[in-house]
């Protein structure tokens, strides 16, 4: 039981990461790489989201810095860490 959370944890931080690199690109709109972009929101925003309502996005000059996803993949390593398996 707890193989397949780890599993699945590892698999949905990969995705995570994935979102993160590719949120430095701008979006093109079209094309393979905006598929890939667009699954990855639909697999990591259910965690994102309630996150960023909570911990809104700090203001840097003209631009905010999103904190969601590196709280997010902190506490995933450290609950995979906490768990047996």
């Amino acid at each position: 039981m707890w193989v397949l959370f780890h599993y699945i944890a590892q698999l949905f931080l990969l995705c995570l990461l994935g979102r993160i690199v590719l949120s430095w690109f701008p979006p093109s709109g079209q094309g393979p790489l905006e598929i890939i972009r667009r699954i990855l929101f639909r697999i990591t925003e259910p965690l994102l989201g309630p996150i960023r309502a909570l911990l809104p996005p700090i203001r840097l000059g003209g631009m905010g810095l999103d904190l969601s996803p590196m709280i997010v993949f902190i506490g995933l390593q450290i609950l995979l860490a906490w768990l047996p398996g």
